[in-house]
């Protein structure tokens, strides 16, 4: 994965660095990049790939270990918990619907758009 030349990650200023670090991580565990109990990238390789302080790199691991996430293997670098992929899948549910759809449903009241309004945009936007 690491090929010597910088990943193209543009990181966004409305977020911590080492939040959207551990979110991209998330993101390759979800897509199969990383397995359950298979090792990922060491913090000196994130950090060269990504072009980030390694320090920001420790803190995005970091919270994804006390999220039940990631796991060290002592002196052989960091891992995928078994059951992280549903871990994740579950926080960001949950995050979607406390986050996501009430905003939606705020916005979608204060311009008067009904359920019915709201599930046809849905389906035209899964249409496109």
């Amino acid at each position: 994965m690491l090929s010597g030349e910088a990943m193209n990650v543009t990181f966004d200023e409305k977020q911590p660095i080492f939040q959207q670090v551990a979110n991209i991580i998330e993101d390759d565990i979800l897509n199969g990049t990383y397995r359950e109990d298979e090792q990922i990238l060491s913090v000196a390789q994130f950090s060269q790939l990504f072009q980030i302080n390694p320090a920001t790199v420790v803190k995005g691991i970091s919270l994804l270990v006390n999220e039940g996430i990631l796991y060290k293997k002592r002196g052989l670098g960091m891992y995928v918990s078994t059951d992280a992929k549903q871990k994740i899948k579950n926080q960001r549910r949950d995050r979607f619907y406390k986050e996501l759809l009430s905003h939606l449903l705020d916005e979608a009241d204060k311009l008067d758009l009904t359920t019915e309004d709201i599930i046809n945009m849905i389906k035209q936007l899964r249409r496109e």
